[in-house]
């Protein structure tokens, strides 16, 4: 049947025509099954199944498939859980993945209940940033996340270096709060293992709770969480983090760490009497310079071991029509003693390539900028299933992809894996797809999902 063609028969400028044809004989996606393979090489479904027991309601898909399907529709690069309806429409992709997929409404009913209420009960009447208890139902996401992260994680790996720092997302909704810099929304917390490009931990603040409001609890959790076998910890933090009670904890567990601190009078009186300077680096229009400084800060203890503090002053190199005259100070401080003031102030500058390349990831080229709802529960839940979903990505690229997609962000992956096109066919009672994909790329497909095959047949034999 022909679409609406014009008198003289054509559609468009170009010299084709649209006409709908048999739906589960094709797919446009044949490449996306490699996510939901990356989660059963990995057991998430068996996890997902005995975490999430919510309240049970009439359904024909349990809580691990609508995990499964809400993780597949954001690697897609569906950001609302309406744009499950476009995947409804890839017949083919249905076929393959061997079941229809559920409903906008049936997927909201599965985030809406891990909302509770009664998480609030607890909030001191004159506290007006709150971080409350999670609900039982984000409990159990967050123990579907440590598991993929001890079953993707190399265990090779015996280093992790923690990368914690929060990001804002914009939602106007009426229950949404305002942050720091007059933005309504949400501030969540993110901690992301640096060497395997995984996230750890995740706690959903409300936009008014400042990153600096007990940021020890996170960071804690995330430590948690990491697999057994790692043996060396770092932590990497910005501001947010220069917490007492945070240094103090990094301090008595022997983790050794970078903050940036805050720059108080006193701090900001020894910057202008250092005597010398070390250049660090000259750039386009500053420069920057290093120096060691000695400061306690008041509320640290006399009797405890001494931080280390250094300071950096980045000196314009031309005069700003709009910035503050004179150079800007600011300051690191650690435990560390195995750096020179230089590589420590390297070494704390790579969290920038880490963590605010995930919130980036997150917030544009996953679902987390978008947020589904106006209860925090279901908003919460939601950027934590984000984050599953970019440790499942992760694990795909360095578990079962060839090297030269280590790097690669979501958007590529859809591009050059997901989007494959495919006809189906049953062949000797096998369902089989004929990919329209150059060799060398089909051959890169099938080799991951040998690897993934790989990896679920051994995890199922350790059992």
């Amino acid at each position: 049947m022909r679409l609406r063609p014009r008198q003289d028969g054509r559609q468009g400028i170009l010299p084709f025509v649209f006409e709908l044809g048999e739906q589960d004989d094709v797919t446009a996606r044949a490449g996306l099954p490699l996510v939901v393979e990356t989660m059963r090489a990995l057991g998430l479904e068996e996890v997902a199944r005995q975490e999430l027991r919510l309240a049970k309601r009439a359904s024909a898909f349990p809580p691990e498939q609508k995990l499964e399907v809400l993780v597949t529709l954001i690697a897609a690069g569906g950001d609302r859980v309406e744009d499950i309806r476009i995947l409804g429409e890839d017949k083919g992709l249905e076929r393959l993945l061997g079941r229809p997929f559920p409903s906008p409404d049936a997927l909201l009913d599965f985030l809406g209940q891990f909302h509770d209420p009664t998480c609030w009960a607890k909030r001191p009447p004159e506290k007006k940033a709150y971080v409350p208890p999670e609900s039982k139902g984000l409990v159990g996401l967050a123990a579907v996340n440590r598991a993929l992260v001890a079953r993707g994680a190399d265990q090779r790996t015996t280093t992790a270096t923690l990368d914690h720092d929060g990001t804002i997302i914009e939602a106007h909704k009426r229950e949404a709060l305002v942050a720091y810099e007059g933005t309504r929304g949400y501030q969540p917390l993110v901690a992301v293992w640096a060497e395997e490009q995984l996230i750890v931990a995740d706690e959903f603040r409300d936009g008014n709770v400042a990153g600096g409001d007990d940021p020890l609890s996170s960071v804690q959790r995330a430590f948690r969480n990491l697999p057994w076998w790692v043996k060396t910890r770092y932590f990497r933090g910005d501001s947010a983090s220069y917490y007492t009670p945070l240094l103090k904890h990094l301090v008595a567990e022997r983790i050794g760490f970078s903050i940036s601190a805050d720059m108080t009078p006193p701090l900001r009186a020894l910057c202008l009497a250092v005597p010398k300077w070390e250049e660090l680096e000259r750039r386009s229009r500053e420069q920057v310079d290093i120096a060691e400084v000695e400061f306690t800060p008041g509320d640290w203890s006399r009797e405890a071991a001494p931080l280390r503090y250094v300071a950096l002053r980045i000196t314009p190199l031309q005069p700003d029509l709009f910035a503050a005259p004179g150079p800007k100070y600011l300051a690191v401080v650690s435990n560390r003693s195995d750096l020179l003031p230089a590589e420590l102030v390297s070494w704390h500058w790579e969290k920038a390539g880490t963590i605010e390349h995930v919130h980036r990831v997150m917030k544009d080229e996953l679902g987390a900028g978008v947020l589904p709802s106006g209860r925090f529960g279901v908003n919460a839940a939601w950027f934590r299933i984000n984050a599953l979903t970019f440790n499942v990505l992760t694990v795909l690229k360095r578990r079962a992809l060839p090297e030269r997609y280590r790097a690669a962000r979501p958007k590529r992956l859809r591009f050059e894996v997901f989007t494959t096109p495919g006809k189906l066919a049953v062949h000797q009672s096998r369902l089989t797809v004929r990919a329209s994909a150059a060799k060398p790329r089909l051959e890169e497909i099938v080799a991951a999902r040998r690897c993934l095959l790989d990896m679920h047949e051994a995890r199922r034999a350790q059992r």
